[in-house]
């Protein structure tokens, strides 16, 4: 009998434990450009409340989170400090609101590649995303589709 009790804690140890879902799914989009350029995510929280605190890619010398508002007429950006996202909530980046901005591109972002991106949370930590880049111009990839994950 001690010898099965053994062998059934052995397999216990033995097998995975199923792997648990994320609690933040990423996707979303980059536009191509030179230079500078800007990345769209959708963030969707099945988690506890958490906050974007910032974010990095290996493509850019610097990747920060950015709001732009219409004021009068004129489009002014500014940093957007942490981004909150509720339990079961959303962060939904566009074109002329809530965006990735990113500086010192270190090779052009082309249509068709790939942006690697990591958005840091502060309690989920580091999530990372795999973005298509689109043409100058673009709105985004069609409605219900998931750009990246």
């Amino acid at each position: 009998m001690k010898s099965f009790s053994f062998l059934a804690a052995a397999l216990a140890l033995a097998v995975p434990a199923a792997a648990k879902a994320p609690a933040l799914h990423v996707s979303g989009w980059a536009r191509a450009g030179v230079g500078s350029s800007a990345a769209y995510v959708s963030v969707h929280n099945g988690g506890a409340a958490d906050r974007l605190i910032g974010a990095s890619s290996p493509a850019a010398a610097s990747v920060s989170v950015h709001d732009s508002q219409n004021n009068g007429g004129v489009m002014r950006m500014r940093a957007a400090g942490a981004v909150p996202v509720g339990s079961g909530g959303i962060i939904s980046m566009k074109p002329g609101g809530l965006h990735i901005m990113l500086s010192g591109l270190k090779a052009p972002l082309k249509p068709g590649s790939r942006l690697p991106l990591t958005l840091r949370f502060e309690k989920a930590g580091l999530v990372r995303a795999s973005l298509p880049v689109l043409p100058p111009g673009a709105q985004g990839p069609a409605a219900g589709g998931h750009g990246g994950h």
